[in-house]
């Protein structure tokens, strides 16, 4: 199994089901925290293309600073640079949590997906 990195927010109650859920599998990760640590948009690139998801997936679209900046509206006038440039500035408008592997990036916390992946 490779490396793993678990990218979360400790007040996120998704995240602490997904950290449940790893350790009651017995999956090893490296935690980040993204209000901490916030991804740069060269991580976000990667793990965007690694994952094979539309980019608007990588949003906390329920967030409160997604609803605040209006970026349901702006989002489709943006370039992809301009919405990885924006991501890298607050850890509170990407998608949690990110699990992220050698071949794998998986977006927000679905059990069966997860299951599936690792």
């Amino acid at each position: 199994m490779s490396e793993l990195t678990f990218v979360c927010y400790s007040r996120c109650s998704t995240c602490k089901k997904a950290e449940k859920w790893l350790e009651a599998n017995g999956v090893s990760v490296t935690v980040r925290d993204i209000k901490g640590d916030n991804p740069t948009a060269e991580e976000l690139r990667e793990w965007h293309k690694k994952s094979g998801l539309p980019l608007k997936r990588f949003f906390n679209t329920s967030g409160l600073k997604y609803r605040e900046l209006g970026l349901k509206d702006k989002l489709a006038d943006m370039s992809e640079d301009e919405q990885y440039e924006l991501l890298a500035t607050d850890g509170m408008l990407v998608k949690r949590p990110l699990l992220v592997g050698k071949n794998t990036v998986l977006v927000g916390f679905k059990e069966a997906e997860w299951q599936d992946n690792l």
